[in-house]
Formats: C-alpha cells, structure tokens, sequence
C-alpha cells in the first residue's frame, strides 16, 4: 500500500478531485495548509504599507490506495494540479505497512 500526499493550489482542488473520481479513487482527506517553497511568498501591499506574506494559502490531499494504483493517481494528480507556474505544489508518495478498519477490523488493502 502506498500513502500519496499531494500539496496543491486551492483553486486546483476541483479539478483534481474530478480526476481521482473518474479513475475510481473512493476515498481521500483534505485539509487546508499554508507554506511556501522556491516562490517564498509573496509581497503584498496594506494601506500603503508593503509587506511579506511567508505562508501562501494551500491544500493537503491525502489518499492510501493499493501499490498497483498509486503511479496512475500520482499522474492524474499532476496532470489536474499543474498550472505550469511557479507555486504549483509536490507530490510525495509513502509506503504504508499497514491499515486496519477500526468497525469492521478488516486489515491491509481491504481496510482502504
């Protein structure tokens, strides 16, 4: 089993959830993050005033599926997701020993 997390514009969330849904993706979680990488924020201006903004506005999509899925949803992903612009975000894909089903205590791949 693998846990893909994928780091993204928030205005891409739509269209990436589309795409995991047309490939069969039953289940994931959303949570909305800030950070920032190589783009290091942004300069905004307040009432005359500049300042920086470090942490831009994100969204965390986390999905555990079979290893046999995982390269197929990590391409949907990227294909949705990217905007060819700086800020785009990261995908990072982790092996996952073990999962369990806390009602039914179903184990492994059929816990997902």
């Amino acid at each position: 089993m693998k846990k893909i997390e994928a780091i993204i514009k928030p205005f891409k969330l739509e269209q990436v959830k589309q795409s995991l849904a047309e490939m069969g993706v039953q289940g994931l979680t959303v949570t909305q993050v800030q950070g920032f990488g190589r783009q290091k924020g942004r300069l905004e201006i307040y009432h005359g005033s500049e300042y920086t903004v470090d942490f831009l506005p994100k969204v965390k999509i986390e999905i555990v599926l079979g290893d046999s899925q995982s390269q197929s949803v990590v391409a949907a992903i990227v294909k949705a997701a990217k905007t060819g612009k700086i800020g785009d975000g990261k995908v990072f894909v982790f092996p996952i020993e073990e999962a369990y089903r806390i009602r039914t205590e179903e184990r492994g791949e059929k816990a997902v």
